[in-house]
């Protein structure tokens, strides 16, 4: 499994990537030789706990297009601008941001375990009690990343 990273955006970095698509290459190029090399505060990286975060977040599965909005958004569900061999890249408008955000907000340790508890753990090889540990504390600085991308206005990419 990759490790996932969110990346709140630009206006001028969401124009190039919306340019690109469909050019899976381009935008794999963009991400990695632009938006990765700054160093600044805007992302976070939710390691593997990405996946359990979304399958908890929507209902248990791993699919882009599940659950309901604006959670299922949080990691897979926006606009799905590359979905190559090695890399995914999602995008949520900023205009999407301030509403997955304050839902987000919403989601208590026992409300994220209750959806935790959907996955099958038959699908998920890490399911257990360590693993929902460490998908909360990934979530919970998933949670103030979203915070942090409204507040700034900006959109927000997903790419594993």
């Amino acid at each position: 499994m990759s490790l996932g990273v969110h990346f709140a955006i630009t206006d001028d970095d969401c124009g190039q990537l919306l340019e690109m698509e469909g050019d899976d290459e381009a935008i794999s190029e963009y991400v990695h030789e632009v938006i990765e090399e700054r160093d600044d505060e805007y992302n976070v990286a939710t390691d593997k706990a990405w996946d359990a975060i979304h399958r908890s977040l929507t209902d248990g599965r791993l699919a882009f297009d599940n659950g309901s909005g604006p959670l299922n958004l949080a990691v897979l569900g926006g606009k799905l601008l590359s979905s190559g061999e090695d890399e995914v890249v999602v995008l949520v408008d900023k205009d999407q941001v301030p509403a997955v955000a304050a839902a987000l907000r919403s989601v208590t340790q026992e409300s994220l375990r209750t959806g935790y508890e959907q996955i099958d753990a038959a699908d998920y090889a890490e399911f257990g009690d360590e693993d929902f540990a460490y998908t909360w504390d990934n979530f919970t600085a998933l949670t103030d990343f979203w915070h942090q991308a409204a507040t700034t206005k900006r959109h927000v990419i997903f790419t594993a």
